[in-house]
């Protein structure tokens, strides 16, 4: 059996909504693809005792070794976590994917993307953006219950999500397919964002076993 893709599911995990929120789309996610993309939602990872960097550590270790990012960049301002993670895994060349559902407009980009433009026009990255009351009010309006409600919507929008995965990993990566150039780059992400993280560049074999699991899916 092929190995699923893995994504880095990162967004607001603080409050019951985003929770369960973040966990019906990743299963959805999950079931629109028939088994092609697996989430990691930090909110389910095993976080070590208490927080500061050792969850730090895990969420980042987690962004490099996973094949792809799903970002969710809901909010009136973005979540700063996402925007660190989203920013690291562009470090990284990881492919990634950009989503957004609140109906307000944020930004300095006049008819461009509506969050800060410091997270935008990265390469290997794709958008998908949409009107969230709008289309919960139309497949509300369309269910016989709150449960057809949630299998219609969910379906919809993990459907977009995985075309827009679908279309970021088949983008040629930046290095191209040079493994010193690859293996370097990760080991100084790694490096620079030290406080315990550096010494995984050191592990014997970590980074080229992370090399290769992508390489072998094409990724790299």
């Amino acid at each position: 059996m092929t190995k699923p893709f893995t994504i880095y599911f990162a967004g607001d995990l603080f409050d019951h909504k985003h929770l369960i929120g973040n966990a019906i789309l990743a299963s959805y996610i999950e079931k629109c693809s028939n088994g092609t993309y697996q989430c990691i939602v930090p909110q389910d990872l095993e976080q070590p005792v208490g927080r500061g960097v050792a969850i730090r550590n895990n969420d980042l270790r987690m962004v490099l070794e996973c094949d792809l990012g799903l970002f969710n960049f809901d909010g009136a301002d973005l979540d700063s976590g996402t925007a660190v993670e989203f920013i690291y895994a562009k470090s990284l060349d990881v492919p990634a994917v950009l989503f957004r559902t609140d109906l307000r407009s944020r930004g300095e980009q006049e008819d461009r993307d509506p969050w800060n433009l410091m997270c935008s026009f990265y390469p290997r990255t794709q958008k998908v953006q949409f009107n969230g009351m709008a289309w919960y009010k139309e497949t509300a309006v369309a269910s016989a219950s709150l449960e057809e409600t949630i299998e219609r919507l969910y379906t919809r929008i993990a459907t977009r999500l995985v075309e827009a995965l679908d279309t970021v990993r088949q983008v040629p990566p930046l290095p191209k397919g040079d493994q010193a150039q690859i293996a370097a780059m990760y080991r100084w992400a790694l490096r620079f964002a030290g406080s315990g993280l550096e010494t995984l560049a050191d592990e014997p074999g970590y980074v080229e076993q992370v090399i290769t699991a992508k390489a072998e899916k094409g990724l790299l």
